[in-house]
C-alpha cells in the first residue's frame, strides 16, 4: 500500500515550486545587481568626461564672445580639425554613426582615440565660431569610454551591445540634465519603432549616474521656464499644425546636412579642405547676418522661452548656419542647435497660430529634435523634466506629430527602421526603397 498521502504529495510539490521560484528569484537579483553595477561605471565615465567638456565649454563660449578676432580663425582651425581626423581618426571620424553601427551588429572596438578628438576638436570648433551643439561629444566620449571598460573587463558582444546603449543614455543624460529623457533615448533612438528594453536597467543607471556626476561635482545647467497650461481642443489642434512645420524641419534639416556632406565629399577630394571652405562660408553668412547664430546660439533659445516674438528668419538663420558647419564635417552635435532651430521656429509660428510664444517654443524646443532623431518618447519627456509637467500634453501632441511627419529621414545615417511609421505601399509603389538599407528585420 502507498504510504504517500495527497496533502504530502501535494506539499513536496509545493516546496520544489517553492524553490525554483527563490533559485529564479535570487539569479534576477545577481543578474540586476550586475547591470546596475556596469551602468553605474558607465554613467561615471559619461558624467566626468561630460564635467571636463561642459565646464570648458562655457569658458570658451565667453573667451569667443569676448575676442571677436576668433572667428577669423575659423578656416585655419577646419583645416587642422580636418587634417587630425583624416591622419588619425580612422574609425572614429564615424562618430555616432559608428557607435550605433556596433549596437547594431559589433564588428570591432570603438576607437579609443575618439573621446580625445572629438572633445578637442568640438572645443576647437566653438572656440573659433562654428555653429555645432554638445550631444555629439557628449555621446562619442562615454560611448568610446564604456567600451574601453568593455574591453577590459572581457565582456562579450551581446553584453558589450547593452552597455553600449548604457553610454549613450549616460552621455545625453549627463550633458542635458535629463536622466529620464537620457535613458529613453538610448533605448529609443537605434531604430525607428522600437524601444529595447533588455537594455532598460543599464541605461537608467548610467543616465541617473551621469546627471548626478555632473551636477555632484558642480556643473548646474540653467534653468528653463516652467509652464503651466490650461488645455482646449482647440489649442491642441494648433499645436498639432505646428508639429508638422516641427517634423518637415527636421528631416528638412537631416536631408540637407546629409546631402552637403556627400556634395562636398564627392567635390572636394582632401578632406581636411571640406572643414576649411565651411569656415570660409560662415565667415561670409557672419559678414551679412552677424555673430547670433554661432557657437550654441542659445541666447535665441532664452528670447523665444521668455516669450519674445521671433520672425521665420531666426531659424533659418541658425537652421542654415548649423548645416554648413556640420555638412562640412565639424566635430559637434545636432541637439543643441536644433533646440534652438525648434524655439525659434515656434515664437515665429506663434503668432500665425495665435498662441503664446512661450509654450510653442517649448514645444518646438524638443518637438524639431523628435522629428530629426526620430525619438518622440525621449523627447516627450524631456519637455516634461525641461518645462515641467504643466506643458506635457502639448508637448506630446508637437513630439509624436513631429516624428510623423519627419518620415523616415534622421540625423543619424546607421538608424534601422524596424517599423514603417505609415503605409508601406502607396499606389502599389513601395514607400521604403529610398531607406531599404536602414530597414531591419522585425525579430532582430
Amino acid at each position: 500500500m502507498n504510504a504517500t498521502t495527497p496533502s504530502s504529495s501535494w506539499s513536496a510539490s509545493a516546496r520544489q515550486r517553492w524553490r525554483r521560484e527563490v533559485v529564479e528569484q535570487l539569479t534576477l537579483v545577481g543578474h540586476l545587481g550586475r547591470w546596475i553595477l556596469l551602468g553605474a561605471a558607465s554613467g561615471a565615465l559619461a558624467g566626468l568626461s561630460s564635467f571636463v567638456f561642459l565646464e570648458v565649454l562655457d569658458r570658451i563660449t565667453r573667451l569667443r564672445t569676448s575676442h571677436g578676432w576668433l572667428l577669423w580663425l575659423l578656416p585655419v582651425a577646419g583645416l587642422v580639425i580636418g587634417a587630425t581626423y583624416h591622419y588619425l581618426g580612422g574609425r572614429a571620424g564615424q562618430g555616432n554613426s559608428l557607435l550605433i553601427d556596433q549596437i547594431h551588429q559589433p564588428t570591432g572596438w570603438v576607437p579609443r582615440r575618439m573621446a580625445p578628438l572629438v572633445l578637442l576638436g568640438t572645443w576647437a570648433t566653438h572656440l573659433f565660431g562654428g555653429s555645432a551643439g554638445r550631444e555629439g561629444t557628449a555621446l562619442q566620449m562615454s560611448g568610446s569610454l564604456t567600451d574601453l571598460l568593455s574591453r577590459a573587463l572581457h565582456l562579450d558582444d551581446g553584453d558589450r551591445r547593452l552597455l553600449l546603449i548604457a553610454a549613450l543614455a549616460g552621455g545625453f543624460g549627463a550633458v542635458f540634465g535629463v536622466p529620464l529623457a537620457g535613458a529613453v533615448f538610448a533605448l529609443e533612438v537605434q531604430s525607428i519603432g522600437r524601444v529595447r528594453y533588455e537594455a532598460l536597467v543599464p541605461a537608467l543607471t548610467a543616465s541617473l549616474v551621469g546627471d548626478l556626476v555632473v551636477s555632484g561635482l558642480g556643473y548646474h545647467h540653467p534653468p528653463l521656464p516652467q509652464l503651466d497650461v490650461a488645455l482646449d481642443g482647440w489649442l491642441i489642434a494648433k499645436v498639432a499644425v505646428a508639429g508638422l512645420a516641427f517634423g518637415l524641419v527636421g528631416a528638412a534639416f537631416a536631408e540637407l546636412t546629409h546631402s552637403l556632406k556627400r556634395v562636398i565629399t564627392a567635390r572636394v577630394g582632401w578632406p581636411p579642405l571640406r572643414p576649411m571652405i565651411g569656415g570660409f562660408a560662415l565667415i561670409g553668412l557672419v559678414g551679412l547676418f552677424g555673430r547670433d547664430y554661432v557657437g550654441l546660439s542659445l541666447p535665441l533659445a532664452g528670447q523665444a522661452l521668455a516669450g519674445d516674438r521671433l520672425s521665420f528668419a531666426v531659424f533659418a538663420l541658425k537652421f542654415v548656419f548649423t548645416v554648413i558647419t556640420l555638412g562640412c564635417a565639424f566635430p559637434g552635435g545636432e541637439v543643441t542647435p536644433l533646440f534652438v532651430i525648434g524655439a525659434t521656429l515656434g515664437a515665429a509660428l506663434a503668432s500665425p497660430l495665435h498662441l503664446p510664444v512661450a509654450l510653442l517654443a517649448a514645444v518646438g524646443f524638443v518637438a524639431v529634435f523628435a522629428g530629426a532623431a526620430n525619438t518622440p518618447l525621449a523627447c516627450s519627456i524631456m519637455g516634461v523634466e525641461l518645462f515641467g509637467s504643466g506643458a506635457v500634453t502639448p508637448v506630446a501632441v508637437g513630439c509624436v506629430i513631429s516624428y510623423v511627419f519627419s518620415n523616415h529621414r534622421g540625423i543619424y545615417p546607421t538608424q534601422r527602421i524596424h517599423t514603417a511609421k505609415g503605409p508601406t505601399r502607396i499606389h502599389g509603389r513601395p514607400t521604403l526603397d529610398e531607406w531599404g538599407s536602414r530597414t531591419t528585420e522585425a525579430g532582430e
